[in-house]
């Protein structure tokens, strides 16, 4: 045994070969100890480093810079001691050391120490998972840098503090303990008569009180570092209050200044005289960035002032002249803006059927996505085998079918006499399409090849929808609406989606087609990328982001509009969508804001002009210019319907959304509501979901190689005639006739004469035989 000396030193135990730390809530301990090897060598006497909640030990302490025999971590480990010199410490099964020390107190010393660095080890991975989780299920920030950096640093600060607290914690309980033992030996050599004994219990006292102090001396330790903590963050704390008081005072006076300025215009506005039209315009155009100064400068009741938009197109949008307002008669007025009298409220229908209004509630199932997604980092959405339990109970085509929910903006649109005022409103009906999409967080199901879904809407709203899965490898969807109010809708969308770690793209592919049969007015667009954010850790949240350019392919009128994405240090309101209207010639006669889940407003352009913040030279250089639009005052296009009463139980789902999954007779027999795996689970019943699903998707894989093995057998009966010459097939015309091998049934594949795209057009037929009640030509899919 190595006989040890003990000298109370705070900060320190002095050892006879060794020198070791004491106890302490920090800081390394080290120390030779004993560790049972095996039966053949026993006990071996290794050098032990306990650091950072991880034990070491090295034969020597030379091994130290170079060879590490074998390291446990303390947090899940159990410290077991069994008597006055041997202890164990194991992590369940597959490290277990057993260790002897060379005394009573020296156990005990590396006991302490242990126990201290397992509840500093536990606390910092407690701490590390919750920083995680708060850092991840936060909202999107929406504070300065400046006090976030405080927030954070405050936090930190606490946090340190309260580790120091729970260090003192652990000691008072150590103390406590080792007292308790110091008092029974006090009093068992109370009771005792001077005898042999009487040295062995000395001892024994002896060895208490030294462990006693050790364990003091840490706790006394701990107090200075909290002590210290508290002393030199008390100062900064005082004087970052003060600061804030001041700054609150300033800000109370400059609002008070504020106030009164507001007011001394608002009286000289009263008394103002209006400049001459010629003054003002001239006073525009050589300041090009503000409305004319003096009187002009004031904004009326009529006129609203929107931020510049700092991104391409740039341009910012001013107060028009107030001359515009009062030319009563004048193609400019601004009543021109309220189109046509019958276009604010569309003629109402009753309604076929009373539709559903809730559908049971979600259960609540707990599933660790990482566990599943890990593997899939890279691939895409559609090929990873994903349970119903991160799905909402409706189809990607359900899905693609909500972009109806406003449908009334197109109705209202197609009794527009001008094409730009239509562009506006088709505009608004390209954004309203999110607007479901903020808290559906949910996947819809994947479609299987040859599924379909209808939506009648006729009685209702004017519409019948009709979408057909008519790809499986890419998946793609088309689309076929027809109004009986003068439009029509079609699209086909193919989703690309790529899993990121963090967050998920999810890119649409295809072009929209809007036509409106009075005018020929023809409109196409693309739709912009949506990603959700936070896939591993924290609460999903979803963003839209991207430009979006919608054309009149019959006058030559376009929209672009700009969905900005989310930005930490952005000033803007979140969700921004920003866009301008403009005629053939490039002038602009509309400018579009608001955001893809509450409204859009548009303002008619009065005046245009070059110039604003960021014109100018730079460096010599002429800096890029900003748009000053002179408008009207702004009118609501579109505004969101309050979600039902208890959408967050029900998947957030809409008043349209909630009625897609209605059973309906008549329908198809590969409808999307006659999904039993979809069906089970709108019901509640997820296991019989998942396995429906798995059932569905594996007959969906036998057909497909049956289709596979058939084209094969007529490839090698009438090869074609590429084939006697050698190499004439390639493995791009072997897959283009795999693509091709399954034919739509309600929808063909064409070329599309404005875009020149290869689509699938509908052809007809399905409404025919859904009254005459004729699907034989239907596949059996479920």
């Amino acid at each position: 045994m190595v006989k040890t000396s003990l000298a109370l030193v705070p900060g320190a135990v002095v050892m006879s070969e060794p020198k070791a730390s004491s106890p302490s809530s920090g800081g390394t301990y080290k120390g030779w100890l004993f560790k049972w090897t095996n039966y053949i060598k026993g006990y071996q006497r290794r050098w032990f480093v306990l650091s950072n909640g991880l034990l070491s030990y090295y034969r020597t302490q030379a091994e130290m810079g170079h060879t590490c025999r074998g390291t446990i971590n303390l947090a899940t480990a159990n410290i077991v001691v069994e008597d006055s010199c041997n202890f164990v410490i194991s992590n369940g099964g597959t490290q277990t050391y057993h260790l002897k020390a060379s005394s009573e107190v020296e156990r005990q010393s590396w006991i302490t120490a242990l126990e201290l660095a397992k509840a500093k080890a536990m606390r910092m991975q407690a701490e590390s998972d919750d920083s995680a989780d708060d850092y991840s299920t936060s909202s999107p920030p929406g504070s300065g840098q400046g006090r976030g950096a405080r927030c954070s640093e405050v936090q930190s600060t606490l946090r340190t503090l309260g580790n120091k607290v729970e260090d003192l914690s652990t000691c008072n309980d150590l103390i406590a303990k080792h007292g308790s033992a110091l008092q029974r030996s006090l009093s068992e050599l109370e009771g005792l008569r001077l005898g042999a004994d009487t040295g062995d219990k000395v001892r024994q006292v002896t060895e208490r009180a030294t462990l006693f102090r050790i364990t003091s001396n840490a706790m006394i330790n701990a107090s200075r570092d909290f002590l210290g903590l508290a002393q030199a963050h008390s100062k900064r704390w005082q004087r970052a209050l003060q600061a804030e008081r001041e700054q609150r005072v300033r800000l109370e006076e400059t609002l008070e200044q504020l106030a009164k300025q507001h007011n001394t215009l608002e009286r000289a506005f009263r008394g103002a005289t209006v400049l001459p039209a010629s003054q003002g315009n001239s006073a525009t155009n050589s300041q090009g960035n503000s409305p004319v100064k003096g009187d002009m400068s004031d904004e009326d009741e009529e006129n609203e002032f929107f931020d510049a938009v700092e991104d391409a197109p740039q341009f910012i949008t001013v107060p028009a002249d107030p001359k515009y307002h009062r030319r009563s008669g004048s193609n400019l007025d601004e009543q021109s803006l309220v189109f046509n009298p019958e276009s604010s409220q569309p003629q109402e229908a009753e309604p076929e059927k009373k539709r559903r209004t809730r559908i049971p509630e979600k259960p609540n199932y707990s599933l660790n996505l990482w566990s599943i997604m890990k593997n899939c980092i890279g691939k895409e959405l559609s090929k990873i085998p994903m349970p119903v339990n991160f799905n909402e109970p409706i189809s990607m085509l359900q899905r693609l079918s909500e972009d109806l929910e406003y449908c009334e903006l197109l109705d209202r649109g197609a009794r527009c006499q001008s094409s730009l005022e239509q562009l506006c409103y088709v505009a608004a009906f390209s954004v309203s399409s999110y607007s479901t999409t903020v808290h559906r967080t949910g996947k819809p199901f994947n479609p299987l090849l040859g599924e379909t879904f209808e939506l009648d809407r006729v009685r209702e709203s004017g519409y019948r929808s009709l979408c057909e899965q008519v790809s499986h490898h890419p998946p793609a969807a088309a689309h076929h609406v027809i109004s009986e109010r003068g439009w029509t809708l079609r699209q086909e969308i193919t989703l690309a989606s790529k899993f990121r770690g963090k967050y998920l793209s999810i890119m649409p592919l295809g072009t929209i087609h809007c036509i409106f049969g009075k005018s020929d007015n023809h409109y196409t667009w693309k739709k912009v990328t949506t990603t959700v954010h936070n896939i591993i850790v924290g609460k999903l949240w979803i963003d839209q982001s991207g430009e979006i350019d919608i054309v009149n392919h019959q006058t030559g009128d376009r929209c672009h509009l700009k969905f900005a994405p989310y930005s930490y240090f952005s000033r803007d309101v979140a969700r921004k969508v920003t866009g301008v209207v403009t005629d053939k010639e490039g002038t602009a006669h509309y400018v579009l804001s608001g955001t893809w889940d509450e409204k859009m407003e548009f303002s008619r352009v009065m005046q245009s002009s070059r110039g604003g913040p960021g014109g100018g030279l730079e460096n010599g250089v002429e800096a890029k210019q900003k748009t000053v639009y002179q408008t009207l005052r702004a009118r609501e296009l579109w505004r969101k319907t309050p979600l039902p009463d208890g959408a967050e139980a029900m998947y957030y789902f809409s008043a349209l959304a909630l009625t897609l999954n209605e059973p309906e007779d008549g329908v198809a027999p590969t409808d999307s509501r006659r999904r039993p795996d979809q069906r089970l689970m709108e019901a509640g019943r997820w296991e019989q979901a998942n396995a429906e699903k798995q059932r569905m998707e594996e007959k969906q894989r036998t057909v497909r190689r049956e289709r596979e093995r058939e084209r094969e057998a007529a490839q090698t009966a009438n090869p074609p005639e590429e084939a006697f010459t050698e190499g004439s097939i390639t493995d791009s015309t072997l897959k283009s006739t795999h693509q091709d091998s399954h034919k739509a049934l309600w929808f063909e594949r064409t070329e599309d004469l404005v875009t020149g795209e290869s689509v699938h057009i509908y052809n007809g037929g399905y409404w025919e035989a859904k009254d005459q009640g004729t699907w034989e030509a239907c596949p059996d899919i479920f």
